[in-house]
């Protein structure tokens, strides 16, 4: 059965953007990067994945999963489909016009339900946090890019989700001397 994988970079104190959803202040390059730029190549857009001259190698992903306003940046930028290489569901409160491309969903929950049942590779949370925090009871790991910067406000990981303790069991660590800390995390499976 498919997974849903929320992996995200995010900061020492949670935050996985600025208050006006910027992340710039987010490592690219450093020592971490084969991790980003290898392991999960399916998880870069389009343009990226052209700039570098990689090749998307559909291993791990083969759907992404975002929020409006995670789309959002990329379309402001002239680019109306990011992830090409992937089955792109966005959810959306309203109505949107969007590529092609793109399935527009106002259940997400439901959609990525009916996601899971379907034969595949595992299905990318990219953002935003209150998308997390709505599809929290269906994540089943976590990688998250730690960077080593403090945002003190901005959007936090799972947005404003309701205290409803969910147990996540670490599965792996590792550290980078750009600073950042690639964390992973399965959930334990409810009794």
């Amino acid at each position: 059965m498919r997974q849903l994988v929320y992996y995200v970079a995010v900061s020492i104190d949670g935050y996985i953007a600025d208050p006006r959803g910027g992340y710039d202040a987010f490592l690219v390059d450093g020592d971490h990067a084969p991790v980003v730029f290898g392991e999960y190549a399916d998880a870069l857009p389009a343009h990226v994945l052209t700039a570098l001259g990689i090749e998307p190698p559909k291993t791990r992903f083969d759907t992404v999963v975002m929020g409006w306003n995670t789309l959002r940046p990329a379309l402001d930028a002239g680019i109306p489909s990011p992830y090409p290489h992937l089955s792109q569901v966005v959810a959306s409160r309203r109505p949107r016009g969007v590529d092609p491309a793109i399935t527009l969903t106002h259940d997400p929950l439901t959609t990525v339900r009916d996601l899971k049942t379907e034969d595949g590779r595992d299905i990318w949370l990219c953002g935003g946090g209150e998308l997390a925090g709505t599809l929290l009871p269906e994540i089943d790991r976590l990688v998250l890019k730690r960077n080593p910067v403090v945002f003190g406000s901005g959007i936090p990981l799972f947005g404003s989700a309701p205290y409803e303790p969910r147990i996540f069991v670490p599965t792996g660590t590792r550290s980078f001397g750009s600073g950042v800390v690639v964390e992973e995390y399965v959930a334990r499976v409810r009794p």
